[in-house]
């Protein structure tokens, strides 16, 4: 049997730490605080937020519990092996891998907006078209691939620069965020009477509330980066949960922190009445001047990259497992032969992305709204291995199961929040519900997967079942002795 291929252990754990986080607070984190409050008002977004970080919690007990037992690239897909079948891995991988790409363009095309919002006359010029109500600039485009050339060939490097330079990207982004919280704090004309009303008067604090807790998966999708580079860690994958959970209390402390900041210098219905392109940027001129928009820029950049970064790495490991269990085409589980990095999957990443700024950014928004349905299924199938994985007691006996009554309540938990969050976007009536657009490109992704899955069904389900847990989790035993 052929020698499985696998990943060198290069993964510092503040690297790690840097990858969740990083992940977790991309650009919505500066350029969406405004229209949250649009929806929910300042206190409504902040506890919406909490809660929704709370709750991911919860889900990432299920992470913690697996990622040490399986420290394998491929995540959510491996766990969905476990727990459901080769069916459902590729439903996981394939939700999952699309939604990590659509991320990585939506930053990449961030980069863009702004420098549009910074440097107008830079930007506009030369329009190529206009699509969804967006103008398509060809300067735009041009940055946002070239931004998106350069972290593919920083991937293709090795986990060794792009985990260091993570790290870099998320302590710059950190400390911005702490400069200017603390400088519109100090300012004379900054106030809490700026923060009134504190809910959105024409809305129910609870549907404005809910409506915010309906994006978490999107807003906090990141953390579940770890299992992708599991394989990867020097160090005890049983740190790996403590490191999620404080990645997930930071961005927490970080999207409040961002928000105060907007609402602080001036009475926020008023900014959000101006429907301004970046709310918090023109707060932030307004109030600090040249100075404070450099800062915020800054902070802004290293969010933008930190989420490039962490997504071009994540999704070349979760093709790179899902070739490696022969779902996908093998080139995608080849390892560069200097770097020893899956680079077919960096070049495929960044290839797809590449094509998102064309379409303009009201058409990647449609996509990339949907694609929180496809991170709570994999939320789903990570809770649901990990309850299947534990027992309530000793009664069963089982000697292959553990006994942990609390972790197995917290991953029944998880999945009953997972299920919600995708209710929450697909029910109709819902704060959250999807526009008419998402639902197309959710259907489109839908019935693209299930003609590739047709296509391959035959030559995956002829995998003898030793042979693909070898494959996919590196279980020995039978699979290694054919």
């Amino acid at each position: 049997m052929k020698e499985r291929t696998t990943l060198k252990k290069t993964m510092k754990p503040h690297w790690v730490l840097a990858i969740a986080l990083g992940s977790s607070v991309g650009w919505g984190a500066f350029v969406q605080p405004t229209n949250w409050m649009a929806q929910a008002g300042p206190l409504g977004v902040i506890i919406g937020m909490i809660i929704g970080a709370l709750l991911m919690m919860v889900i990432a007990v299920s992470y913690g519990f697996l990622i040490k037992h399986y420290p394998v690239s491929g995540g959510e897909f491996a766990y969905a092996f476990i727990g459901l079948g080769r069916t459902h891995a590729f439903i996981s991988g394939w939700f999952l891998t699309l939604g990590y790409i659509c991320i990585v363009a939506l930053n990449a095309s961030a980069l863009a907006l702004m420098f549009k919002y910074v440097f107008p006359s830079f930007v506009q010029t030369y329009k190529l078209y206009e699509i969804g109500g967006w103008d398509v600039y060809v300067t735009e485009i041009l940055i946002a691939t070239i931004a998106l050339l350069v972290f593919g060939y920083f991937n293709i490097r090795g986990s060794g620069l792009t985990g260091s330079a993570q790290f870099i990207f998320c302590f710059v982004m950190v400390a911005s965020i702490l400069v200017l919280f603390s400088m519109v704090s100090m300012s004379p004309t900054s106030g809490f009477e700026n923060v009134q009303p504190i809910f959105h008067p024409e809305l129910t604090t609870f549907g404005a509330i809910i409506s915010i807790v309906a994006i978490a998966p999107w807003a906090y999708v990141g953390f579940d980066n770890v299992p992708q580079v599991a394989e990867e860690f020097n160090f005890s994958s049983k740190k790996a949960f403590g490191l999620i959970i404080f990645a997930l209390t930071a961005a927490a402390l970080i999207y409040s922190l961002l928000v105060i900041t907007t609402v602080l210098p001036m009475p926020w219905l008023d900014v959000v009445n101006e429907q301004l392109i970046w709310g918090t940027g023109a707060v932030i001129k307004r109030e600090l001047g040249v100075i404070g928009l450099i800062i915020l820029t800054v902070a802004l950049s290293m969010g933008i990259f930190t989420g490039l970064n962490g997504f071009i790495i994540s999704t070349s490991r979760l093709l790179f497992s899902m070739s490696r269990a022969k779902i996908l085409p093998q080139v995608f589980s080849k390892l560069h032969p200097k770097y020893q990095t899956p680079y077919a999957g960096i070049i495929f990443t960044v290839i797809i992305a590449m094509l998102a700024p064309w379409f303009g950014r009201e058409v990647l928004l449609w996509v990339v709204d949907m694609s929180s349905i496809g991170v709570s299924i994999a939320y789903f199938y990570t809770c649901f291995t990990a309850y299947s994985l534990l027992q309530w007691s000793n009664k069963a006996r089982n000697p292959h199961k553990q006994v942990a009554p609390v972790k197995k309540l917290f991953a029944l938990t998880g999945a009953l929040f997972s299920l919600i969050f995708i209710g929450l976007l697909l029910v109709p009536g819902s704060p959250a519900f999807l526009g008419i657009e998402s639902r197309i490109a959710l259907v489109i992704w839908v019935l693209l997967g299930l003609s590739f899955y047709l296509r391959k069904r035959k030559e995956y389900h002829a995998i003898p079942e030793t042979e693909l847990r070898y494959l996919v989790l590196g279980e020995e035993n039978e699979a290694k002795e054919k």
